[in-house]
């Protein structure tokens, strides 16, 4: 029986969906790197990277990222600062600090392996709800259903689900019927082909209803809504601000410093911040010369960063956050993105 408020007439059954779904994902699935095992580790590893970035941007991360931590005592074992470098580029970092304290609990609580529930692996640091669907019924084969972007779109047209998705509780129809729909059968391939039905057919914008296998028990295409369902969330608006980043220099060293807790990028190291109308007085800095401007994008704010240089008018006692590195050396450090750029164009002009 359908739970919560959804309603079974028109929406199609498991039976219904599985057989032609499994079919099409079966010849036509992507080949992405952490589908050539079912290795739990894997799984998670990837579904924390692929949260809010494309799939294209995660495929050399992935490789790269198992290359260096294998399995979870390798990752568990790592420093965190080797852990964010090969994260850097990524994005929300914050991820990248959730799974390193994951794999640890994982090490010291069950011995390296990873539970086999929904709500087992929800118990790990960074996992919810749709994360540990993935791994429980991508590697241990348990019926739970999963909703991401491209699931949820394909649900919802499939239901004819007309309402909004955004907001607290706008996914919770879509869970509902996503735990109708996944079979007891190969649940991990049904929900990998939901996903690639989204990714491939059933996208956002012109949906290729006419390769679609599901076309014929699909509500909004035997209703001519794919272009209305599911409904568009409301745009949240873009801030603008302004930054200037300085590049303090100290006997061929440069000064960085590292993100407090509260901060964007926690964690990772950047440029000594300002706001632009700010004086510069703090770094103990002469007078400052214009080196550039970048622009960046956070969480629905675009910075505009001024880049200056100067020279340190003072030694003075380096704080805890801070340190004076070489220019060469940049390279070591894990860097937000806008610092990688700064750093880039510092290597540049010192060759």
């Amino acid at each position: 029986m359908p739970k919560g408020n959804v309603k079974a007439a028109g929406i199609p059954s498991s039976r219904q969906i599985a057989r032609p779904l499994l079919a099409w994902y079966a010849r036509a699935r992507r080949d992405l790197p952490w589908r050539r095992s079912r290795d739990p580790y894997r799984v998670w590893v990837s579904e924390i990277m692929l949260q809010q970035t494309q799939v294209e941007r995660v495929k050399d991360f992935f490789v790269r990222f198992i290359a260096a931590f294998p399995d979870v005592q390798a990752l568990a074992q790592a420093e965190e600062h080797d852990v964010l470098r090969l994260w850097e580029g990524l994005g929300y970092y914050r991820r990248a600090r959730q799974l390193h304290a994951a794999a640890k609990q994982l090490l010291a609580e069950h011995g390296g392996r990873f539970p086999h529930t929904v709500d087992g692996l929800r118990s790990l640091p960074g996992i919810g709800r749709y994360t540990a669907g993935a791994i429980a019924s991508i590697a241990f084969d348990v019926p739970a259903p999963i909703v991401e972007a491209n699931s949820r779109r394909v649900i919802a047209r499939l239901a004819g689900h007309a309402k909004r998705l955004d907001g607290p509780s706008g996914d919770t129809p879509i869970w509902e019927i996503a735990e109708r729909l996944v079979p007891k059968t190969a649940p991990g391939r049904f929900n990998q082909a939901v996903m690639d039905l989204g990714a491939l057919v059933c996208t956002p914008e012109r949906p290729l209803c006419t390769a679609c296998p599901l076309a014929a028990c699909c509500v909004a295409n035997q209703t001519n809504r794919t272009a209305t369902i599911p409904m568009k969330a409301a745009r949240r608006e873009t801030k603008q601000l302004r930054e200037t980043a300085v590049v303090v220099w100290r006997g061929g060293r440069v000064l960085v410093e590292r993100r407090g807790p509260e901060e964007w990028w926690a964690g990772l190291w950047d440029f000594p911040r300002r706001a632009t109308s700010q004086a510069l007085a703090p770094l103990g800095c002469g007078k400052p010369r214009r080196l550039g401007r970048i622009t960046h994008t956070v969480t629905h704010h675009k910075i505009t960063l001024e880049i200056v240089e100067c020279a340190a008018a003072r030694a003075g006692r380096t704080a805890a956050n801070r340190a004076w590195v070489p220019v060469a050396k940049l390279a070591t450090l894990a860097m937000t993105a806008p610092g990688r750029r700064i750093a880039g164009m510092l290597e540049q002009t010192s060759r």
